[in-house]
Parts: C-alpha cells; sequence; structure tokens
C-alpha cells in the first residue's frame, strides 16, 4: 500500500503578503478632502456678558423650507430663482436711510440697512439635503452681488484687485449674519 499523504501549503507567509497589501492599498489610495460648506461660526458669548440681542421684526428676514422642500420667505412661499431677489431688496432697503451707498426702496417694513440685516433660516428636518445647500448658495450669492456693487460703485475698482483692508470694509459694509435656530421637528 501507498503511504497517501495530502500536500500541504505552508501558510505562514500568507498574513505578511495580506499586510503587504494592506499597506499598499493604504498609501496608493487618495483620500477625498471635502470642504462643505465655508462658514464662520459666531464666536462663544464671554462670561457675564449679555448676548441675546434683540432684533426688530423688520430687520429679520425669515426662511423657512419643509419637509417637501417648498420655500417660504417671509411667510409667503416662494421659488429659489425668487429669493435671491428678495434677499437684495430686504438686505439693501435702507428704511432708516443711513446706508448712503445702499439703493433699496426705504420701506419700512424690511431692514433698516444691511448692517442690521439678519437672515432667520429655518430648514425641517426631513427637508432633502439639496434644497438646504440650495437655500444657503442663493443667500450667498445675494451677499455676493451685494458686495460686487458695492466694490465696483463705492470703492471704483475691480473685484480681484481689491487689498485685505478692502475687503474687510466690503463685509464690515454688508455683514453676513445668518441666523439658524433649533431644527424643527
Amino acid at each position: 500500500m501507498r503511504n497517501s499523504t495530502t500536500p500541504s501549503v505552508n501558510a505562514g507567509s500568507m498574513a505578511d503578503i495580506a499586510f503587504l497589501l494592506l499597506i499598499f492599498f493604504l498609501v496608493t489610495s487618495m483620500i477625498p478632502n471635502d470642504k462643505g460648506i465655508a462658514r464662520n461660526l459666531p464666536q462663544a458669548c464671554p462670561p457675564g456678558a449679555d448676548c441675546n440681542i434683540p432684533i426688530k421684526k423688520n430687520n429679520l428676514f425669515t426662511i423657512r423650507v419643509n419637509e417637501a422642500g417648498a420655500i417660504m420667505a417671509n411667510e409667503t412661499r416662494t421659488t429659489i430663482v425668487q429669493l435671491k431677489e428678495e434677499l437684495k431688496k430686504f438686505i439693501d432697503n435702507n428704511a432708516d436711510k443711513t446706508c448712503i451707498y445702499c439703493k433699496g426702496e426705504q420701506f419700512a417694513e424690511a431692514s433698516d440697512n444691511p448692517q442690521k440685516a439678519s437672515i432667520s433660516l429655518s430648514i425641517h428636518r426631513e427637508a432633502p439635503y439639496q434644497s438646504f445647500i440650495t437655500v444657503q448658495d442663493e443667500i450667498a450669492k445675494a451677499y455676493f452681488e451685494l458686495r460686487e456693487t458695492y466694490v465696483s460703485e463705492v470703492l471704483k475698482k475691480d473685484v480681484s484687485t481689491i487689498t485685505d483692508a478692502e475687503l474687510k470694509k466690503v463685509q464690515e459694509a454688508y455683514p453676513f449674519r445668518i441666523i439658524e435656530p433649533s431644527q424643527q421637528q
């Protein structure tokens, strides 16, 4: 009779090979670096200071997005196309007539001036994520267009040639003030 032995493979180096393959994968693969939405978060309220500053009703532009993605701007249903123009009219309104560079209609029910204008953005937690991004983009576009107009008409420069000091002046002329209350149920 023949001696039947089953051939075997030495598995001692299999762990080394798997480890080398893992290192090769980690070294050669690219990890995406998503930036997200660029926003400067507000500074924390200093201890002992009263940071609950009341905002007059006319200085607050409310935007609500429901779970279906429908947009309400100041309790009026609006489309994403109309939102930017409504925001620009609100921010640049100049109801108190203190803004010399504003071109608004000076309605009493809209913002006093760009420094006092605030936008309250409330998005339902089940709203489509794309509607959140789209609304944020429209807010940013409205401010960008107002700031761009300020640079060309007040500073009499091209946007690409302004200095850091001038950029700060533009941001002070049209400060980005957005309030995001707690999420709705």
